[in-house]
């Protein structure tokens, strides 16, 4: 296969440069991609071989995931650190998170066409966190409905900032170039259908849990729920927004009639809900001793040294991520 690609390099001489997708110009030849390119035209494309494509599984008929590395960004991984994945129905195709960088965002649309030509109608983010959102490009230049809790947007707008500078700072410059943040088209407030064609997803949006922008997106032909971050594997859950709340989703998502579920991280498919059980057990253990130091009288630098530590064996990356959780329970615990 053959696609067409533009350089995009850093603003001063001499940084990198990299070469990014133009969707849209696969082809089975040379020939034929610069034969396309010639019938619409983009400033600086070339054609060439086709790059690498994310590695994906069929976890149901039509229904495909990426696992991503249980890590944090990195030069080595290159941010391709949380679960990706699409859904193909009759007529069009849905893809669920984006990757961290604009690299994995064309990576994922490769798979894609490795396995269909029906168009990338919808991309549906679960959360505000970069390593889900920041590969939105390519599928917004193929002109795809960006959808998101009705709260993204302003989210984005707040912490895209930070989120650009620490994640080209994690994974390198010249991995990162070319990202952008997504822009939202539609907000979800509370539920939502879209169809691709003889196959609905029933897309719902949670109070404040994981994060403040939680989103789930049910395929109900497949029995297939992908949880974002509301649900965690091997990798220690993080702890961003309500954990009183996330609790509470939790016991109202197991209500959800599903075979299997997607978590953000790990996987990348588990049964449901019994997949949830960990996690219900690892926010029940943050929450009741942290309870528990507030009322003892201890003071926050006190607490996160020891809170949920008995969990420490159960998780990857929970000392990086457990004192976090910690701090956020506690400032939150200490006034109920």
């Amino acid at each position: 296969m053959f696609e067409a690609v533009v350089m995009v390099c850093a603003a001063l001489a001499g940084e990198p440069c990299r070469a990014a997708l133009v969707p849209g110009y696969e082809s089975a030849s040379m020939a034929a991609c610069k034969d396309a390119l010639a019938a619409r035209p983009v400033a600086g494309a070339t054609c060439r071989a086709a790059g690498p494509a994310l590695d994906v599984r069929e976890v149901a008929p039509g229904v495909f995931v990426h696992r991503g590395a249980v890590a944090e960004p990195d030069a080595q991984n290159g941010g391709d650190a949380s679960n990706l994945g699409f859904v193909i129905g009759q007529s069009a195709v849905a893809v669920v998170d984006s990757g961290s960088a604009a690299w994995m965002g064309e990576a994922l649309w490769r798979a894609i066409r490795a396995r269909t030509d029906l168009p990338v109608r919808y991309l549906l983010l679960t959360h505000v966190h970069p390593d889900h959102v920041l590969g939105a490009r390519v599928f917004e230049a193929t002109g795809a409905e960006v959808i998101g809790h009705a709260g993204l947007p302003r989210a984005l707008a707040e912490r895209q900032a930070g989120y650009l500078e620490s994640l080209e700072r994690q994974i390198g410059a010249e991995r990162f170039l070319g990202t952008a943040p997504p822009q939202v088209t539609r907000g979800v407030e509370a539920r939502l259908e879209i169809d691709l064609g003889g196959r609905v997803l029933e897309l719902r949006a949670w109070p404040a849990a994981h994060s403040s922008t939680d989103l789930t997106v049910l395929d109900r032909q497949s029995g297939t729920l992908f949880a974002g971050d509301l649900l965690f594997d091997a990798h220690v859950p993080a702890l961003d927004g309500n954990l009183r709340g996330w609790q509470a989703a939790l016991g109202e998502m197991a209500k959800i009639d599903a075979q299997r579920v997607v978590p953000g991280h790990g996987g990348p498919v588990l049964d449901w809900p019994q997949g949830a059980a960990p996690v219900l057990r690892y926010l029940s253990v943050l929450a009741e001793e942290t309870a528990a130091a507030i009322a003892a009288g201890e003071r926050l630098s006190e607490a996160i040294a020891h809170v949920a530590q008995g969990e420490a064996r159960q998780w990857q990356l929970f000392e990086a991520f457990n004192p976090r959780n910690a701090t956020q329970a506690f400032t939150e615990l200490e006034w109920e």
